[in-house]
């Protein structure tokens, strides 16, 4: 015998978002010539691989460089609330070191994982990462 779900639970569940939403997340080490060439970069990377994809941003989060876990980041825990929510299918980020640096990878592993289980894809848009679709194997 089955039995209906919760109607509350039911009502407050997110919908699937739209496979073409996605927020690009910048978190760029700053230049001591130039401090928002890299974020700038990332930026203007971003939007053209959402525009080549057909993706729509629905929000871009900026973080300061420096903090190696993201859970201590506050755009990135804004990327997480968006992602619970269900309102995005991916977070594109320029490379992978932008959600955490290569000395703390298994934190960025950590992250793309409880992504994954929120059925948000990661997609890098740094053209060499790009050309094999930007997406975490």
């Amino acid at each position: 015998m089955t039995s209906a779900g919760n109607p509350q639970e039911e009502a407050t569940a997110p919908a699937a978002p739209d496979p073409a939403t996605a927020v690009l997340y910048i978190c760029a080490d700053r230049g001591t010539l130039m401090p928002s060439l890299a974020a700038q970069r990332a930026q203007e990377e971003g939007q053209t691989f959402a525009q080549r994809r057909g993706l729509t941003l629905t929000e871009v989060v900026t973080d300061e460089f420096g903090e190696p876990d993201p859970c201590h980041r506050q755009g990135w825990q804004r990327v997480r609330a968006l992602a619970k929510a269900g309102t995005v299918a991916a977070v594109l980020a320029r490379w992978p070191a932008s959600i955490a640096p290569q000395s703390a990878h298994e934190l960025r592993y950590r992250e793309t994982a409880w992504l994954q289980e929120h059925c948000v894809r990661v997609r890098y848009t740094w053209a060499p990462l790009a050309s094999t679709g930007g997406e975490i194997r």
